[in-house]
């Protein structure tokens, strides 16, 4: 198949796992076009049937915002048309399915040009359901020929929120590559984070006020006041600075380190001991998947999609949205009990290899395309 992927470029879950499938989907003998306004940030080097379209924007005095949207669909047609994809495979709603089907129908209904729109997350749960957008939103996933959710939970969302027919959505999780994400990883950075006897406790994220980072902080804090440890916050957002104040309010600045943007994740996280996932919403978690897959147990708050990923006293702990406290208890009991954070590092590694590996979840989306390309 010649297939067509637009995703955001930029550090985040969607963006992260478009660019593993449109990869893997290469590697499987497809040709992969990325189309978006820049190369997405896991697209390094040159990769055999993968190719990268930039979407070019013109300055122009009268728009105060320039036209992404009709720009994209401008790409989309072009590259559709130059290259005869067979398909585009859109991730997050808006607005690249709206541009989507603004391609398709200018290519016109004889290209018979299929489009596939995954949703991941805000795009539902908050971006799409903002007055402003609702209907926009609405008709480009109605206006798709197939349609994905990476979790039973943003499913169960986009039909409640958007009226959409339960049938018209299939799930199909987020995904990892398993010979990436390990608990083997070398060389090991262990030393650079901490002493030898200290555990070494993490949090990935965006920073945004959905990932409750100052929850992370107050979490450690009541944890390294029972077991020698440090944190290590990867990520950065608009809330690092209030987390970095409350690790000074607190007095463990000292035993807290921000790294900022990281662009090899995985080799942080298989030195993590416990990871931390707080979030009031998560439409899937896959900084969770990531962990245990590096082998860290993940204690998480119990909502959204998480459940889906994380099993209670399994693989993890689930606790309340804002239960710093029960965290805390949570996170000291793993770091004291070492068969305990064993047993639960190898049931989230074992749940990691057999249910979201590269191999079992893109053959999901083959299957898919070839479904929608055929109906």
């Amino acid at each position: 198949m010649k297939i067509g992927i637009t995703c955001y470029p930029t550090y985040g879950g969607s963006g992260a796992v478009a660019t593993e499938l449109g990869l893997a989907l290469a590697a499987r003998g497809h040709e992969v076009h990325f189309v978006s306004y820049d190369q997405p940030f896991r697209l390094a080097g040159l990769q055999e049937r993968v190719f990268f379209h930039q979407v070019e924007m013109e300055d122009y005095p009268l728009f105060e915002h320039p036209p992404y949207a009709l720009a994209l669909a401008v790409a989309l047609h072009d590259t559709a048309l130059r290259h005869d994809l067979d398909l585009v495979h859109m991730h997050y709603a808006i607005p690249h399915a709206v541009s989507a089907y603004l391609a398709r129908q200018m290519l016109g209904d004889e290209r018979g040009l299929r489009i596939v729109t995954t949703l991941h997350g805000t795009d539902i749960t908050l971006v799409g359901l903002h007055p402003s957008f609702h209907e926009i939103t609405r008709f480009s996933i109605l206006g798709s020929d197939g349609l994905t959710a990476v979790s039973d939970y943003l499913k169960e969302q986009t039909v409640e929120g958007f009226s959409v027919p339960e049938k018209r959505i299939q799930v199909i999780p987020n995904f990892i590559d398993t010979h990436v994400w390990r608990p083997d990883r070398q060389p090991c950075h262990r030393a650079k984070f901490a002493s030898e006897g200290e555990s070494i406790v993490m949090h990935v994220s965006n920073f945004r006020p959905v990932k409750r980072a100052e929850d992370v902080v107050s979490v450690f804090s009541r944890i390294q006041e029972r077991v020698p440890a440090r944190l290590v916050m990867v990520g950065d957002g608009p809330d690092r600075p209030r987390a970095s104040q409350l690790a000074r309010e607190l007095d463990i600045e000292d035993r807290v380190l921000f790294l900022g943007k990281h662009p090899a994740v995985e080799d942080l996280l298989s030195c993590a001991d416990l990871f931390l996932l707080p979030s009031e919403k998560e439409s899937f978690g896959l900084a969770a998947l990531e962990a245990m897959a590096s082998g860290a147990p993940v204690i998480a708050a119990r909502a959204g999609g998480i459940p889906e990923v994380v099993e209670d006293r399994v693989s993890g702990r689930l606790l309340d949205v804002g239960d710093v406290s029960g965290m805390a208890e949570a996170g000291v009991e793993l770091l004291e009990d070492k068969d305990l954070r064993e047993r639960m590092s190898s049931a989230g590694l074992e749940v990691a290899q057999s249910r979201y590996s590269t191999e079992i979840v893109v053959p999901q989306y083959e299957a898919y395309y070839e479904r929608v390309l055929s109906s």
